[in-house]
């Protein structure tokens, strides 16, 4: 049988897929479906230095091959999470990993801090996709400055395995990546979602409370895998690929486009055994085309 681990930095993956924050709650709300020990990372979703509330309601709608969702990082905070929901997931035998976001690099520096205390959570995923408050709310994902200024940030109080989240809406996504690379980063991971709307025609309405919203899912996966294939040529650190991965065939084009690792993510809503049938079907592929390793197809694009 193929040897699925691969390693993102210092951080040692037991096979190459992940669960994407924000659609895997904790973990523990799939545990009944699935052996979580059998993944190789689950992402738990998306973390404040404060408690956040989230959007109104209407937050989420159904499109053709994707979902639109306007969440809005509703969370308790990382007090909150460390006090109660890490002494639960601590003993789960994969990588932990917390998503954390921010309105500002102080803020972001600070929730990692407090994670970074925690012995069990050897990572984080850093969502550089969030409004920057004092620059007119614009993420601080789309520029490099901005992106920079997070990871500078956070790489001066977090000293585990950083791995940072891109934003596909930018002109040039690979030089995002190249920026946050010098800062400091030890990967990143990319697609977040596309920015997007919907309309109900007869209400003359948004359907969505705040008018626009992530889309993922099977829609955005031609999207993701041309910018990840950008971003492995233009980087050296390890790139996880993630946007509308549903199948090991969809998983088995992110790592040939350059990818190290993957994340589902929509398609954990859809079957919640998704993970472990992806990771099955990235073996039998091996196997059955006479690879020794998950690392001989990685970057493999004749």
């Amino acid at each position: 049988m193929a040897d699925l681990r691969v390693n993102i930095g210092a951080l040692s993956l037991k096979n190459p897929v992940m669960t994407a924050s924000g659609t895997f709650g904790y973990g523990l709300e799939f545990q009944d479906f699935i052996p979580l020990d059998g993944l190789g990372g689950i992402i738990v979703k998306g973390t404040t230095l404060k408690p956040r509330e989230g959007n109104d309601y209407p937050r989420m709608a159904e499109t053709p091959q994707g979902m639109l969702n306007c969440v809005g990082l509703q969370n308790k905070g990382v007090d909150y999470f460390c006090e109660h929901i890490y002494p639960q997931i601590k003993d789960i035998d994969t990588n932990m990993i917390v998503n954390v976001s921010g309105s500002s690099p102080e803020d972001y520096a600070e929730c990692a801090a407090r994670i970074d205390a925690l012995d069990k959570i050897p990572a984080i995923e850093l969502n550089i996709s969030c409004p920057n408050v004092k620059d007119g709310g614009m993420a601080f994902g789309v520029s490099c400055a901005g992106a920079s200024s997070v990871v500078k940030a956070v790489r001066e109080r977090y000293h585990k395995t950083l791995i940072v989240k891109l934003s596909p809406n930018v002109t040039d996504i690979a030089e995002i990546a190249r920026a946050v690379e010098a800062e400091g980063a030890d990967g990143v991971s990319l697609i977040n979602t596309l920015m997007g709307m919907a309309i109900d025609i007869e209400r003359r309405r948004p359907l969505l409370s705040i008018r626009t919203g992530g889309l993922s899912g099977p829609a955005v996966k031609p999207v993701a895998l041309r910018m990840v294939w950008q971003v492995a040529k233009a980087v050296k650190i390890p790139v996880v690929g993630l946007g509308g991965i549903c199948t090991a065939r969809d998983a088995i084009e992110f790592l040939m486009a350059g990818a190290t690792a993957i994340e589902i993510g929509t398609a954990n809503f859809l079957d919640p055994a998704v993970t472990i049938k992806v990771r099955d079907g990235i073996q039998a592929w091996l196997d059955s085309h006479g690879c020794q390793s998950v690392t001989d197809i990685i970057g493999s694009l004749e």
